[in-house]
């Protein structure tokens, strides 16, 4: 088994010597390219255990944890050479929520398959993620929030972003533990998801990729 597959495949597994993988492939001057690919086949194969039901939460937000170091193993090859982006993506816990686990693991996961994450942090008022599409172009912005609360504020943030003119500009995503179908509707967003894996699909989905 090739060190890239021998990588891919403890990522996956959520062992903790795939770091250790990683370092040696940074260290043997392996393409930084190939990494990144190595990243995003076991982040695909991490969202499909959680949908089979094989992995959980509590997986996911380990998987979080080692994406984040993963990545910063890589960031000073990464400073290095071009890396495209396949997209780019605001994200931050609406006004009134503090709660950024989901946030975390979102933003982990997008990263490792290659998006440019702008996260904007928790308790984010409205004006901020106006300011954020204005900024920075994303073509996708997460409003997350954990409580029941959480929607009205994203109601609040999606107005914001139409009397700015800006809503034909982004593809809004809300998650969180008291979204569904009905909340998405009620405050004007394009879908919705209550875990990580869903949450990656949609956007991928949004920029074309499969």
């Amino acid at each position: 088994m090739s060190l890239h597959e021998e990588f891919v495949k403890t990522l996956a597994d959520l062992d903790e010597r795939s770091l250790q993988i990683l370092k040696k492939m940074v260290e043997s001057g392996e393409d930084v390219h190939s990494i990144l690919e190595d990243i995003r086949r076991a982040t695909d194969k991490i969202g499909k255990m959680f949908e089979e039901k094989q992995y959980f939460i509590s997986d996911l937000i380990m998987a979080g944890e080692m994406l984040k170091g993963a990545l910063e193993i890589l960031k000073p090859v990464i400073g290095t050479k071009e890396v495209k982006k396949v997209g780019k993506i605001a994200i931050g816990t609406v006004e009134g929520d503090i709660h950024d686990i989901g946030k975390n693991i979102v933003t982990a996961l997008l990263e490792a398959s290659g998006f440019e994450v702008i996260d904007l942090g928790v308790d984010v008022p409205p004006k901020k993620f106006v300011e954020a599409i204005k900024k920075n172009k994303p073509e996708t912005l997460g409003l997350s929030g954990l409580l029941t609360e959480a929607i009205e504020s994203m109601k609040k943030t999606i107005d914001a972003i139409k009397d700015a003119g800006l809503r034909d500009k982004v593809k809004v995503i809300i998650g969180g533990g008291r979204v569904d179908e009905d909340a998405k509707k009620y405050v004007g967003a394009d879908a919705w998801t209550r875990d990580a894996a869903t949450g990656i699909k949609l956007i991928k989905e949004f920029v074309g990729m499969k």
